[in-house]
């Protein structure tokens, strides 16, 4: 039987794949703490825990008329971002597969109701949300990636989760989910923003997002996951990025509303340009990702 052995809400911001010399003259002549982060959630927690699967749930994958899932045995190749073809260049990527894996969580989602598919042609383009996080956490795992349907809403996310627990706990792949992605997320102006590429929350683009954004940490921190989607019609406001699909589907997939699991924090509450970015990791309660 399957399980689900950890998961994370990660930063995939550019910034961590620009040279250490750049990120530091960007940040005030410090490291962002996302690097550290990453660095300490492979050693000091993935190492122990040993995971078959990395499923990523990528905010920069938007699909239209349904959810996609790669079902490729493997992806390799070389990723330069149409968006940031500067800072990332020609970054390479060797990632294996799971195609039964990601069969079974298409058939999964599409039982639910919501359509679901897996798709392995060669030419399917990948996204940073992916790349990013694999250059720091993969030693030769599996990844599976799974797009934003920019039509979906929130209820449907969550059914795409539910549907993707269900195929984890019916395989026999110990696996780590992943939210690639940011919690509020707008930019600054063009002729704004190099005033505000420092990593400190003081820069995020309002206030009121930084608040809604502190409000929500402290309930990931909780393990109060049922305030998170319950408010999130107030949470769309401030634009959290893949209409917070990412984190949706998470931990539809770890109990939804009854989902228990305490967060804690690998990096500090950043600024990129406006955009909120931290990791924070929940461990697998004993008792189980729900109440008893």
């Amino acid at each position: 039987m399957g399980e689900i052995i950890g998961a994370g809400l990660v930063s995939h911001v550019p910034t961590i794949m620009l040279p250490q010399a750049v990120r530091f003259e960007l940040n005030e002549g410090k490291e962002i703490s996302l690097v550290d982060g990453f660095h300490r959630l492979r050693d000091e927690v993935l190492d122990a825990l040993k995971p078959d699967t990395f499923i990523v749930f990528d905010t920069h994958w938007a699909t239209t008329v349904e959810f996609v899932v790669t079902s490729h045995a493997r992806r390799t190749g070389k990723y330069t971002s149409e968006e940031l073809p500067r800072g990332m260049r020609q970054v390479p990527y060797d990632l294996k597969g799971s195609p039964a894996l990601a069969e079974a969580i298409a058939a999964a989602v599409t039982a639910r109701g919501t359509k679901c598919t897996a798709i392995e042609d060669p030419y399917l383009p990948i996204h940073y949300p992916t790349v990013n996080v694999a250059h720091y956490l993969d030693k030769g795992e599996e990844w599976i990636s799974i797009g934003m349907c920019q039509t979906a809403e929130a209820e449907d996310f969550l059914e795409v989760g539910y549907g993707i627990g269900e195929a984890i706990r019916a395989s026999d792949r110990r696996v780590v989910l992943l939210a690639s992605g940011s919690m509020s997320h707008t930019f600054y102006p063009l002729r704004e923003l190099a005033r505000h590429e420092a990593s400190d929350p003081s820069h995020i683009f309002s206030p009121e997002a930084r608040e809604a954004d502190y409000a929500r940490l402290a309930w990931f921190e909780a393990g109060n996951h049922a305030a998170v989607i319950d408010t999130m019609p107030d949470y769309y406001r401030f634009k959290p990025e893949g209409r917070f699909g990412h984190y949706l589907m998470m931990v539809a997939a770890l109990g939804g509303r009854d989902c228990v699991a305490r967060g804690r924090r690998f990096s500090d509450y950043e600024n990129s340009i406006g955009t909120s970015q931290v990791h924070v990791w929940f461990d697998r309660p004993e008792a189980g990702w729900t109440a008893a």
